[in-house]
C-alpha cells in the first residue's frame, strides 16, 4: 500500500515515527500522525491550521493526555481500551491526579525521573562531591550514541529524555494501522491513484476511540466540519 503515497504523505509517516521517538512513545498512533500532518506545508494542513489544529495544540495535547516518555505507556492507547473494557477511565485517573498535583503532573514526573535516574556529573552531597560511577556515564553515553538524530522537521516544545527513547523501528498501533488502511478507501472514493495528504488527513479525522479524537476535540474541532472543509478546498483546487 505505501507504493500508493504521495512523497508528502509518506514524509507525514516518516516524521510521525520521529516525533513518536522525540516523545518516548514506544509506539506510533493516530496522535503522531496527525502532529506530523499539521506541519506539513499541503492544502489539508493548511485547513486543519485554519480550524485550530496546530502542531504546538496538537503536541500540547499529546503529552497532555498520552504523557512523555516511560509515563506514556501507562495512559497509551492500548492501555486505554484493556482498561476500559473493565470500567477504568483513565481520562479520569489523569484529571485526578492533575487536580491533586497541578497541570502536567505526570510531563514534571516524568520527566524527574529519567532526570535522577542516569546522572552524569559530579554531584554534591552533605559538603563534599561525589562522583558517579564510571558505568554510569559510559552507559548514558551509548544510549545518547544509539538513539538517531531528528530529521529537519521534527521538532517541539517537549522531548523525552535520551535514555527514555525507543531505539530502532518503532510499530504502529492497531488504530494507526487502521487508518492508514483507510487512506486507501478515500483515495478510491475519490478516483485517485495516489494517496495523497488529503486521504490521509480524512482517514485521521474520522477514526474514533483514538486520542487523535481526544486531540481534536480538546482543540474544539470538529470531525465532520474538518473533513467538509478538506473536501472543498481539494475540490477548488482541482
Amino acid at each position: 500500500m505505501f507504493e500508493r503515497f504521495a512523497p508528502e504523505a509518506r514524509t507525514v509517516v516518516v516524521h510521525a515515527q520521529e516525533h513518536a521517538r522525540r516523545l518516548g512513545h514506544t509506539s506510533i498512533g493516530c496522535e503522531h500522525l496527525l502532529l506530523a500532518l499539521v506541519a506539513a506545508d499541503q492544502p489539508a494542513a493548511a485547513v486543519l491550521r485554519e480550524h485550530g489544529v496546530t502542531p504546538e495544540g496538537v503536541e500540547r495535547e499529546i503529552v497532555r493526555q498520552v504523557g512523555l516518555g516511560a509515563g506514556s505507556d501507562v495512559f497509551g492507547s492500548r492501555n486505554r481500551d484493556a482498561l476500559a473494557s473493565i470500567g477504568i477511565d483513565l481520562d479520569a485517573v489523569r484529571a485526578r491526579l492533575e487536580e491533586s498535583f497541578g497541570p502536567d503532573a505526570l510531563v514534571r514526573a516524568d520527566r524527574a525521573a529519567h532526570l535522577g535516574a542516569h546522572p552524569v556529573g559530579p554531584k554534591r552531597r552533605h559538603g563534599s562531591v561525589r562522583l558517579v560511577p564510571h558505568w554510569r556515564r559510559r552507559r548514558a553515553g551509548r544510549t545518547a550514541a544509539r538513539v538517531p538524530a531528528l530529521p529537519p522537521g521534527v521538532t517541539g516544545r517537549y522531548e523525552a529524555a535520551l535514555t527514555a527513547r525507543p531505539v530502532g523501528h518503532i510499530p504502529f498501533t492497531p488504530r494507526a494501522k487502521e487508518s492508514l488502511a483507510n487512506t486507501l478507501r478515500e483515495a478510491q472514493s475519490q478516483h485517485a491513484s495516489r494517496i495523497g495528504l488529503d486521504h490521509l488527513a480524512l482517514a485521521l479525522i474520522t477514526i474514533n476511540s483514538d486520542p487523535a479524537r481526544s486531540v481534536l476535540t480538546a482543540l474544539g474541532a470538529s470531525p465532520r466540519t474538518l473533513r467538509t472543509a478538506i473536501v472543498t478546498r481539494y475540490r477548488e483546487a482541482t
